[in-house]
């Protein structure tokens, strides 16, 4: 039976066989963020059902592909589509291909989601920077044998989303008049949107938006000392008019809507990096 480093090491040597770099930057992108890919230079483009101990995506709004490339004159990873717990993944599985983004080589994560505005003040089309995020309604993906060789028993997540890059971003916003948020996302684990009451209680608890995804992913690049920066496109809003319903096909349109902004935001940032 394969350990989980076994594994790691078989899907990076698998991956470093196809292709050699020295790129430190890696962005997994969400529902219906899939065309920043169309911006990247890309050498090489591996589908996940190739790559050994990889999840496969079976979301709509997901491709499934890891491809390297380069992106604003950077070499970086891009995962075009991501896995969730609600597919029937495990935490650790949803999480893996960020541990094998670690032994690639990578020190600054990038993540983008779609996500449900909880704050009343977003409107659909809102970019929200995630200053910090509720991981209590999901499973922790560290849970189990702790590799130390990945990170320590007990990370500390005081500071999971970079201060630094938060503070950058902010700046490319207001010199490209983007109007960004900012806020604390809740992770959840899906697939039902939220009912009524349960995003008044987010709302209670403190979180600005919710959604399915990202809090697995940055728990363990934080464990691997990576440095995280996340982006929320919003797409529907949970407190609204009764009659008001969501459905998936709107959170993907809202998300295409808002790619413009969200690319140019990733790309002076990968400048930046």
């Amino acid at each position: 039976m394969f350990t989980l480093m076994n594994q790691l090491a078989e899907t990076t040597a698998f991956i470093k066989g196809k292709v050699q770099t020295d790129a430190t930057i890696g962005i997994i992108l969400g529902s219906g963020l899939g065309n920043l890919a169309q911006e990247i230079k890309t050498e090489i483009s591996i589908p996940y059902s190739e790559i050994p101990h990889f999840p496969v995506s079976t979301v709509e709004g997901h491709s499934g592909s890891l491809l390297l490339g380069e992106l604003s004159g950077k070499k970086v990873w891009v995962m075009s589509g991501r896995f969730h717990f609600y597919e029937g993944y495990s935490a650790q599985q949803v999480a893996y291909p960020v541990r094998v983004m670690h032994m690639l080589g990578v020190k600054v994560l990038l993540l983008s989601n779609a996500a449900g505005g909880v704050n009343t003040n977003f409107k659909v089309g809102d970019l929200m920077l995630i200053n910090d995020h509720i991981s209590l309604f999901t499973v922790n993906p560290l849970l189990g044998k702790n590799e130390e060789s990945l990170g320590t028993r007990f990370p500390d997540m005081s500071e999971p989303y970079c201060k630094k890059l938060i503070k950058y971003a902010k700046q490319i916003a207001l010199s490209n008049n983007i109007d960004l948020k900012e806020g604390v996302y809740t992770g959840v684990t899906g697939p039902t949107f939220e009912t009524r009451a349960e995003y008044k209680l987010i709302h209670v608890l403190g979180g600005d938006a919710v959604g399915m995804s990202t809090v697995q992913e940055n728990i363990v690049a934080v464990h691997c000392g990576m440095k995280v920066f996340a982006t929320s496109v919003i797409t529907d809003l949970g407190i609204r008019e009764e009659e008001n319903i969501i459905t998936h096909e709107e959170v993907l349109q809202a998300a295409k809507e808002a790619e413009p902004k969200l690319t140019l935001l990733f790309k002076e940032l990968v400048k930046y990096l």
